[in-house]
């Protein structure tokens, strides 16, 4: 990379072109989001303001005996000692890692209001208290005993650490989520339990695969419960690439009111979701007749979740009534996984479930390493001063005479019994009660014990094979302090196809779909006899009126190319005006409606732009899921018709007419198609198609239906040039 250095003439200005100076500094930018503040540490499972939090709270003795001191003083410490950021977003953290609702292990022990799983925000900072759990101290123990590095902090008047010892694989047991410029990371959390249970197998057979592991951690352990629906097979590729999902779904179970009359109680949310914005979704689903089966919804819960849901007939059975939930709601939602963390050396990694136990495993053998040689320093030094106090005993009427007697005792024991200065400084310290005969058999027991430590220590730091299993016993300790049962039950995955789609349960009524030149869309129910009682704003008439049935998909044409799907159940009733059709797709304000059918299965459309280009499109292939609707034409669609017949007639602007077999259009989903009929000037100005046997009809300029016996003589090849139409044709019918 250049570095321009300022120009003693320019003081200090930067002479460099706009481009590198913006690529420099958002690369800067960039690197420091994913590495400071996105993406979590494989071996601690922390961004750097959870960890920071941690710390200082550490360092304020706020352990689980200690009483809770007001989170403002907290994320005052965090703020000015640690993190420069706002106090808003360091509390927001704080909280977090106190609710029960979002982490599976909560490391924060909160007093007061912390929020709830309805969404509602926690009290002010001035108002809650905090101090550490258990779980949190097991992921601090040993910092202060040279377990990891420390740096300098953002103004260099304190240190804090890199990476925090981690006690259990918090990265994996607690989740973590966050997006940075160009990558984002998404971890579920999981039962500790099952993870150190993977770590024992690792550590005896670290060539054990990620399909052995599976079987140990078959998959995430949601804190608030739920049913995993994903499938083994599926889980077991997100483990193996770091990549993949999970379909959570809320637990549910039928409640007999007796008389063949029930209920559904949902007993466990799926995890992030609000439990009022999903009561609000569902009220909307009911107000707007999107969930046919679900007659009421309701609130009961208490400290424990307890949703009602009433079904609209008693005669649906309630799995049917769930799997359209499930797929109308948030009662089922997709859990993503990306397991994108930052690796010991600091370089973001997508890992997968073995990579990453392995990597917080070689971490615990860095810190029991660490952890040893500061031990074994202490030792040492305690055992040297004790050999001091040792030849003290052995020597104690002369060392007695020494002090009381010479002007240089130190120099003066130094010299007479070779001590060392440490030594004399700590025997000359020493309270003459301490020498008591019952005080040199504590020392000499003192003196054993830290021998036998000692050795123990070196034989563990010299030994790879003593040190894991050192550390499988630490692991079995943690498991014992946060074993807890599985909350989310991993299920089979569910076929959802074996259900009837939510369609096949609303009620077969014919309708008239009316739709005016304003684009106010209605459904008045049975047939409309007489379209000119029809009743619209002022200003507004009507533009298309079309029969169907409300279990119908309708197909909305508009000159953009573009085909829009509409359920015919969805449409406002016919009493009123209707409402905006730009309200229910994302149309253009620049593209109009060309054609709206009720669309039938297996039918085609003909599909001819005004340039005079067309082609025979499936309708199956024609409906759309979104709001956008389908690109099926491109270029100005100019019309949008059902084939039911073998001939296609077309009229240019120019008045010519050129008759065809529909047998030469191309059948597609999507294109340009090929060329209807050609002009020197002008375009396409309209097409029909027709049966044979009975000829085509067309309207001429009164409005009346005109037949056209002598159409054979207009018949030709498509692309032509055609001839002039009989007198009056201005329009097909």
């Amino acid at each position: 990379m250049t570095v321009h250095t300022p120009t003693p003439e320019g003081g200090r200005i930067i002479d460099e072109p706009m481009s590198e100076a913006l690529s420099q500094r958002y690369l800067a930018y960039a690197l420091s989001t994913i590495t400071n503040r996105a993406l979590p540490d494989v071996r601690d499972g922390f961004k750097p303001v959870h960890r920071r939090i941690l710390y200082a709270m550490h360092q304020m003795r706020l352990n689980p005996q200690a009483a809770a001191r007001k989170c403002a003083k907290v994320v005052g410490e965090v703020m000015g000692g640690y993190h420069p950021h706002g106090d808003a977003s360091i509390y927001e953290a704080l909280v977090r890692l106190a609710q029960d609702f979002a982490q599976r292990y909560p490391l924060v022990d909160g007093q007061g209001n912390f929020g709830n799983i309805d969404g509602d925000s926690a009290a002010a900072m001035r108002y809650t208290e905090c101090k550490l759990t258990s779980a949190a101290t097991l992921l601090l123990e040993g910092i202060d005993q040279d377990a990891v590095d420390f740096r300098a902090t953002y103004d260099d008047q304190d240190e804090e650490p890199v990476v925090l010892p981690a006690g259990f694989p918090n990265l994996l047991a607690n989740g973590s989520s966050g997006i940075a410029v160009g990558m984002a990371t998404s971890i579920p959390p999981h039962n500790v339990g099952e993870l150190i249970d993977a770590c024992m197998v690792l550590l005896e057979r670290p060539e054990a695969t990620t399909e052995e592991l599976a079987g140990i951690v078959p998959g995430p352990d949601f804190p608030t419960g739920g049913v995993a629906v994903e499938g083994h097979a599926s889980i077991l590729d997100a483990y193996e690439t770091g990549r993949g999902g999970v379909r959570l779904r809320a637990r549910w179970e039928t409640e007999d009111l007796g008389r063949g009359v029930w209920r559904i109680i949902i007993t466990e949310m799926p995890y992030q979701v609000q439990k009022s914005r999903l009561i609000e979704a569902l009220a909307d689903l009911i107000e707007h007749k999107k969930a046919p089966l679900l007659g009421d919804v309701r609130d009961e819960s208490a400290e424990d979740i307890r949703l009602v849901l009433e079904p609209k007939s008693r005669t649906v059975e309630p799995e049917v009534l769930m799997e359209s939930l499930f797929r109308l709601s948030d009662l089922e939602v997709r859990f993503p996984v990306n397991m994108n963390v930052l690796d010991a050396t600091g370089t973001p990694r997508v890992m997968g479930l073995k990579a990453c136990l392995q990597a917080f495993l070689d971490h615990r053998r860095d810190v029991l390493v660490r952890r040893s040689h500061w031990r074994i320093d202490r030792v040492e030094k305690r055992l040297h001063l004790l050999e001091g106090l040792r030849i003290v005993f052995l020597n104690l009427d002369e060392v007695i005479r020494i002090v009381r007697e010479e002007e240089q005792p130190k120099a003066v024991l130094i010299a007479r019994f070779g001590l060392s200065e440490l030594q004399a400084d700590f025997i000359l310290d020493t309270r003459l009660r301490q020498l008591a005969r019952i005080e040199e058999m504590t020392i000499e027991k003192e003196y054993k014990a830290l021998a036998d430590e000692l050795a123990a220590l070196q034989a563990l730091s010299l030994s790879p094979a003593k040190q894991w299993k050192t550390i499988g016993k630490e692991l079995e300790l943690v498991r014992k302090a946060l074993v807890s049962p599985r909350r989310t039950t991993i299920a089979e995955a569910v076929d959802a196809s074996a259900y009837a789609p939510v369609e096949a349960f609303i009620p077969r009524e014919a309708i008239t779909v009316i739709l005016s030149e304003r684009g106010w869309i209605r459904a008045a129910k049975g047939k409309v006899e007489d379209p000119s009682e029809l009743k619209f704003k002022e200003g507004d008439a009507l533009a298309f009126l079309e029969p169907a049935f409300t279990t119908d998909k309708l197909l909305v044409a508009a000159s953009d190319g573009r085909i829009f799907t509409i359920g015919a159940d969805k449409l406002a009733s016919g009493r009123g005006h209707g409402e905006p059709l730009r309200l229910m797709i994302d149309l253009d304000e620049s593209a109009g409606i060309v054609a709206v059918l009720a669309h039938q299965p297996g039918a085609k459309l003909l599909m001819a732009s005004r340039a005079g280009y067309g082609f025979i499109a499936p309708e199956d292939d024609l409906l759309a899921q979104k709001r956008g609707g389908r690109q099926v034409l491109n270029g100005e669609l100019l019309a949008a018709l059902r084939v039911s017949g073998d001939h296609v007639a077309t009229l240019g602007e120019n008045l010519k007419a050129l008759i065809f077999p529909l047998a030469e259009l191309p059948e597609m989903a999507r294109g340009k198609g090929v060329k209807l009929q050609s002009y020197k000037q002008g375009e396409l100005q309209g097409v029909t198609v027709f049966d044979s046997e009975q000829g085509p009809e067309w309207a001429d300029g009164g409005g009346r239906r005109r037949s056209w016996p002598d159409w054979k003589d207009w018949l030709g090849k498509r692309a032509g040039a055609g001839r002039m139409g009989p007198r009056g044709l201005r329009k097909f019918r």
